[in-house]
Formats: C-alpha cells, structure tokens, sequence
C-alpha cells in the first residue's frame, strides 16, 4: 500500500512538471504565406494602365497646340480686320456742298475718326485730292479742289497731326467717282479723298 502511493506522487508531481512546461512554451507563430510574383495578367494590366498614361499625355499636348494654333489664328485675324477697319478709316472721303470748301458738320466725324489713328502712328503720311463737279471751269475747279484739300489738311493739323504728314492736290473735275450730270453725281464728286503715302502696312490699334 506504501509504494502504491508513493508511485502516485511521483507520476503526480511529473504530470505537473510537463504541465507547467507546456504553459511556460511560447506558440509557434504562424508562417505568412509568400506573396506570389505578378503573373502575366498583372503584367498586362500595368502595360496598359502605363500606355493609357501615354495616350491621355498626348492628347492633352495635342490639345494644347491645338489651342494656341487657334488663339494664334484668331488674334492674326482680329489684327488683319483691325488694320483694315484702320485703312478704311483713314482713306474716308469728306464731301462739300456747291461751289463750298468749308468742312460740313456731318463730315467732322469722318476726320475725327482719322486723328487717333494718326497720332499712334506716326509713320502715316497722307496724300489729300481735292475735287469738284464737271460745272465751272478747269481752272476754277482745280483752285477749288485745291482749297478743299486744304480745308481737310487744316481740320488735321488743328486737332494734332503735324503739317508734314499731309500733302495736298488738286483735280479739280478730273476723276469723277459718279457719271452723270445731275446732282446725285455731282454731290459724289465734290469731295476730298485721303491716299496712305507712308506707313500704313502695319497699323496698331490706338
């Protein structure tokens, strides 16, 4: 009976001992599993994503000089119908009445509109023809173009452009712009022309 109980404890006291051991042990920590290499779906994947980039990058350059190409465009038009506008402006007849050189006050507006472009282009030199209806004689109607041309002239140079930039003629009844010998053509005729002499290839905008 002694050694019965004896054995007892000893198997007793070795079961604790492995028990104790085992909740001492740390656990094994799990292994995580290697991230696989991309295979070839991933691989095309990334190759378009990469040529999808390109494409995009690309369309926005072209975009791009697309753009500038029609702002390049549109501002030469908006100058070349600038400048044309300008020419128009400055090569404006002035008319007069019968057997007149005085500047009629409907035609001041026509020579106003002359002095703002003179005065930012300083390299423009005009030309003024003075000219009459077919009545009177040659020699009466060149003296009378003569003083309407400078009637023009004098309206120019009273409001700024300088006495050199302008030159005038006379045709007296020389160069009709309307045929005819009733009064709708001879109110055409009785006028001062203004000719670009200088300077009017590259007008700027005042």
């Amino acid at each position: 009976m002694i050694r019965t109980h004896r054995l007892s404890g000893i198997a007793f006291a070795v079961l604790s001992v492995a028990l104790i051991d085992a909740c001492h042990k740390k656990p094994e920590p799990t292994p995580v599993p290697a991230a696989a290499p991309p295979g070839p779906d991933a691989d095309s994947a990334r190759r378009a994503q990469e040529e999808a980039a390109r494409r995009a990058a690309a369309d926005e350059a072209a975009r791009r000089r697309a753009d500038s190409i029609a702002a390049a465009e549109a501002a030469a038009r908006n100058a070349a119908g600038d400048a044309a506008n300008m020419r128009n402006a400055l090569t404006a007849p002035v008319h007069f009445d019968y057997d007149q050189s005085d500047i009629r006050s409907g035609d001041k507006a026509i020579l106003d509109a002359k002095v703002p472009i003179l005065q930012t282009n300083n390299a423009v030199t005009l030309r003024i023809g003075g000219h009459t209806d077919e009545r009177g004689s040659d020699e009466y109607n060149l003296a009378l173009g003569q003083r309407r041309a400078a009637a023009a002239k004098r309206y120019l140079v009273e409001h700024g452009i300088a006495d050199g930039r302008l030159e005038t003629i006379s045709y007296g009844e020389e160069r009709p712009v309307a045929q005819g010998s009733d009064e709708a053509a001879f109110a055409q005729n009785r006028r001062a022309e203004f000719e670009i002499t200088a300077g009017g290839q590259s007008l700027r905008r005042p």
